[in-house]
């Protein structure tokens, strides 16, 4: 079957190297990308890119090892282009896309939280704070929010962050004052 003036395995290996080239553009580039198409719902170019590269190599090996007609070959091309694009989905992509979302902090968020103090802070001066989060252990330079002493050890609470550093005063949990 001549599909644009050719055979239509060569359609399918070319339209396969174009995406695949594409495909690697996106890569490189694909934070931009993804913040082209945020806004439309349902536009992933990753899945879009994936879904045309399998359906032009499954309609590729297709044509060349079967005797189906062209037809035939591009719907079974497109079903099994279907069901691995799916798969790829919602077992690759969308974990990624949460856990990317998961890692990250912010030095907003660390407001309200609590650390231990692992450098003294003197006054006027620079120490070093732990926070513990589900994430891991985060290590920051810490400075007395009212820039009193905090020695080894205690607790504090982080008032603000801005510019790298953590402005903290130490913590007097409600369970000190019961007992």
């Amino acid at each position: 079957m001549l599909l644009f003036g050719a055979e239509i395995h060569t359609v399918y290996l070319f339209t396969l190297i174009i995406v695949g080239c594409i495909t690697i553009v996106y890569l490189f580039f694909s934070e931009l990308f993804d913040g082209v198409f945020e806004g439309i719902p349902f536009v992933d170019p990753a899945v879009i890119l994936s879904f045309i590269t399998i359906t032009s190599a499954g309609g590729f090996l297709l044509e060349k090892f079967t005797n189906l007609s062209s037809t035939f070959n591009f719907i079974i091309a497109c079903i099994i282009s279907v069901i691995i694009t799916s798969l790829i989905y919602f077992f690759i992509l969308v974990p990624l896309k949460s856990a990317e979302v998961s890692m990250a902090y912010t030095e907003e968020s660390l407001g309200g939280q609590v650390g231990k103090v692992i450098v003294p802070i003197p006054v006027d001066g620079y120490g070093e704070i732990v926070i513990e989060t589900v994430n891991g252990i985060i290590s920051k330079r810490a400075t007395g929010f009212e820039n009193e002493p905090i020695e080894y050890d205690e607790q504090v609470l982080i008032i603000e962050a801005k510019e790298g550093t953590v402005y903290v005063k130490k913590y007097e949990s409600a369970l000190q004052f019961r007992l």
